[in-house]
């Protein structure tokens, strides 16, 4: 039972990665063609009126296409923790009816934080903002905040600021998209540490080792 359980948490974290590689695909599939058709509407219209109008018409689409796939990949992530919390536990079972295989075991056991950094073979020594950028969901959310800048930009020179005004804004709206993202995926993933308790923590030791 221990075994069909641990083979079905895997068979539904492989489902769950490859529907977060399928989104970010779309969505950079999206931007790419977008950013083909600016290019020739630029071309056709030298950067005119028509341009700008194209564009506030175009970028909204890809802005939504990116926050969307930018908030699934954060449930994906959210929900390989849950996964991993309960493979952890059946290492837990495992390792109470048979206490020797102890050894042979490189992933936690203990479905608290020092367990669940375990499997992740996380680096203790990695920085966590540093961390956040490289991952998918950190890689989608930089682009997507990009776009949401381009698009600000955009629309201030739409209005008929000074291109200064307009770069101002377009900088001001990406780091604050960046901020935004950043307190949704914090907040997500997070969120199940508080869901899920830890059954099974990690001896005092082993958390020393892993904070250290």
């Amino acid at each position: 039972m221990l075994t069909t359980e641990h083979w079905s948490l895997l068979a539904t974290r492989s489902m769950s990665w490859n529907e977060a590689f399928s989104r970010a695909a779309m969505f950079l599939s999206v931007l790419s063609g977008a950013t083909v058709a600016l290019a020739l509407v630029a071309q056709a219209t030298s950067f005119g009126e028509n341009f700008s109008l194209f564009a506030l018409l175009l970028l909204p689409v890809v802005l939504f296409v990116g926050v969307t796939t930018f908030v699934r990949l954060v449930q994906v992530n959210r929900e390989d923790g849950y996964w991993v919390i309960g493979m952890n536990r059946l290492r837990h079972a495992y390792l109470e009816l048979a206490p020797d295989i102890e050894a042979y075991f490189v992933t936690g056991s203990a479905d608290d934080d020092a367990g669940i950094r375990r499997t992740f073979a996380a680096n203790p020594r990695a920085s966590p903002i540093a961390h956040g950028f490289v991952t998918t969901p950190g890689m989608i959310g930089t682009i997507v905040a990009f776009v949401a800048g381009v698009l600000a930009t955009v629309a201030v020179a739409r209005v008929g600021l000074t291109m200064s005004a307009a770069i101002g804004a377009g900088a001001g709206v990406f780091l604050a998209s960046i901020a935004l993202l950043a307190w949704y995926s914090y907040r997500e993933l997070t969120a199940f540490q508080t869901e899920l308790p830890p059954h099974f923590p990690s001896p005092a030791e082993q958390v020393g080792r892993s904070a250290s």
